[in-house]
């Protein structure tokens, strides 16, 4: 089984195989995939890390393996005043993918609710989802802490 101890979020070269994973799946630091080929790779990267669509792990013989974002139940939201609408996911620090005239989060039935409520329409979609980054130069936005305080 190859081994992947490294990560870069771009591909420098042609990439000798590829994995689909959910935006979830691709929050990682030690597992085993099981490549588009059909082989499996042992992922050991130093730290938990946020693997990009585009992104690649390079196994221990330079090898590259392209990260791909799968399909999976999303809501597709749209609506009058989207800025608005962003604000209001957002507050709620839920990952959104972002575009023109959409947005894209993850299916959640109290989410739904709640943009109802709020004018925006929520449409169920099976799409891949690469949200937008943390604010704080990280690949996620769980929660609030970024390693200082506001005191």
């Amino acid at each position: 089984m190859q081994t992947a101890q490294t990560y870069h979020n771009h591909t420098h070269a042609t990439p000798a195989d590829h994995v689909q994973l959910t935006y979830e799946d691709r929050f990682l630091r030690r597992k085993v995939l099981t490549l588009a080929s059909g082989a499996q790779l042992l992922v050991d990267l130093p730290q938990t890390t946020s693997l990009d669509h585009g992104g690649a792990l390079i196994t221990t013989d330079s090898a590259e393996i392209r990260i791909d974002a799968a399909h999976e139940p999303l809501l597709e939201v749209t609506g009058d005043a989207l800025h608005r609408i962003a604000w209001h996911i957002g507050n709620r620090h839920t990952p959104c993918q972002i575009e023109d005239n959409r947005l894209l989060i993850q299916r959640d039935h109290v989410m739904a609710d709640m943009l109802s409520k709020i004018g925006a329409t929520a449409r169920e979609v099976v799409e891949p989802f690469t949200p937008e980054g943390g604010a704080y130069g990280h690949g996620r936005t769980h929660g609030h802490d970024h390693s200082h305080s506001h005191t």
